[in-house]
């Protein structure tokens, strides 16, 4: 499986178990709604800033966004 994918998926999956939307977890991270929403659909890749910024704001290791589930 591709990284972008991968990281898409694990993304979508703790970000829904958190029962967080995508502006929730935005404000949280410091980041865009719409940045966040690119990442999910894999339309684009996050910076290793961005990956820090969300695990902080979901309360997980970075590492999690590269396991396969």
């Amino acid at each position: 499986m591709k990284l972008r994918r991968l990281v898409a998926r694990n993304l979508r999956d703790l970000r829904q178990k958190g029962r967080l939307s995508q502006e929730e977890l935005a404000d949280r991270a410091g980041l865009n709604r719409n940045y966040i929403g690119m990442i999910e659909r894999e339309e684009n890749s996050p910076t290793v800033d961005a990956i820090e910024q969300i695990s902080v704001a979901l309360g997980v290791d970075p590492a999690v966004f590269f396991r396969e589930r």
